[in-house]
């Protein structure tokens, strides 16, 4: 007889395949225990990059081949899901029922080539291009409008080169009152600010340096600091980003003694950050004040074998849970977050349909 769960429907969690022969999104029913197991999967009409990376600047292992934090994102007011197909240029935009179910809306070219990061606030989205070798890169980042249906339509004028035209691009990201656009750029060790107007387009961007080397993946937490994970520092720094678009260090290349330190999420009170660790297999526990200041706590192995390479993340909106993509296996390990935020893990998830190597983002509904 079929077993049936004991547990209820509790949330969902995306991830995508980055398959470069058809790009999906495979959706995760989550229960209140915190498992997870496979709902479906929902086709982008576009192509990801497969096992091919999209710069040199990073190892041509197979694993987190996009070299970026948000690939997938979900509109603030959870209706809607975008993804970057990278490898065919293009992005993707689905409507998310109450179920979790994805239905397919538009998939419109990306403005460059080889998109890898993108951010939505209300009705605009934002995405970053790494560009390629042909064209000497010629890195940018491009403009949507999203409609009341979650069709993309590209902002005339919107397009925005980098600090520098071959500045790989690994996360943008809107800031809390969607006043500016942050940046991080992996190969200048810049962060590249611009400020939004109210038609969508951009100014700028002010060009601030990265405290560390090789900023990588960042949010916001609720108290307003900038969390910019360092990949070759392998260390976590806070800013305050003030209304010219400049940027002041508060904590300064916290380290964690890990490797890779690339990916980084904070729980929904903004008390405690995670980042993943490629390198060495490992997440890192930061405690956050409210001013911003950073304290490392722990780190643990994303896997109980310690096999696996965390990359992608996130947080359940209540905070109890913390999902990690262990991007060598195509695997989610799932995490309870204790009140004093250390993690106790609970599951790792493998399904066949899922590509043990280049499969990218994870997002939390």
């Amino acid at each position: 007889m079929p077993r049936y769960r004991t547990v209820n429907p509790y949330g969902m969690v995306y991830i995508m395949t980055n398959s470069s022969a058809g790009n999906q999104i495979a959706a995760f029913k989550s229960y209140t225990d915190g498992s997870l197991t496979l709902l479906d999967l929902y086709d982008t009409y576009g192509n990801g990059t497969g096992t091919k990376e999209v710069s040199a600047a990073t190892p041509n292992d197979g694993i987190d081949t996009l070299a970026s934090q948000g690939s997938i994102a979900i509109s603030r007011d959870r209706r809607f899901l975008f993804n970057v197909n990278a490898g065919s240029n293009s992005i993707s935009s689905f409507r998310i029922a109450g179920s979790g179910r994805l239905s397919f809306v538009s998939v419109v070219p990306s403005g460059g080539l080889q998109p890898n990061s993108l951010d939505v606030y209300d009705n605009l989205l934002y995405v970053s291009n790494v560009g390629d070798t042909e064209n000497n890169f010629n890195s940018n980042i491009t403009g949507f409008y999203v409609d009341a249906e979650g069709f993309l339509s590209v902002i005339p004028d919107s397009s925005r080169s980098l600090s520098t035209q071959n500045a790989q691009p690994a996360r943008v990201l809107f800031s809390p009152n969607k006043h500016h656009l942050i940046v991080s750029e992996l190969t200048t060790n810049r962060l590249s600010v611009f400020e939004v107007y109210q038609d969508g387009t951009l100014a700028g961007p002010v060009i601030n340096h990265s405290n560390g080397e090789g900023p990588f993946g960042s949010i916001f937490t609720p108290q307003g600091a900038l969390l910019i994970a360092e990949a070759g520092s392998n260390a976590l720094s806070s800013y305050t980003l003030f209304r010219n678009g400049e940027l002041e260090v508060i904590s300064g290349s916290a380290g964690n003694g890990q490797q890779a330190t690339c990916w980084v999420v904070t729980t929904p009170n903004g008390f405690f950050a995670y980042t993943s660790n490629a390198g060495n297999g490992t997440i890192s526990i930061y405690r956050v004040n409210q001013y911003g200041s950073l304290t490392i706590v722990e780190s643990l192995y994303s896997t109980q074998d310690a096999l696996g390479v965390p990359i992608d993340s996130g947080v359940s909106r209540d905070g109890r849970y913390f999902y990690v993509l262990n991007g060598n296996q195509g695997s989610i390990s799932v995490f309870r977050i204790a009140a004093n935020g250390y993690l106790h893990y609970l599951q790792k998830i493998k399904c066949d349909e899922i590509p043990e190597l280049g499969t990218q983002g994870l997002v939390v509904y």
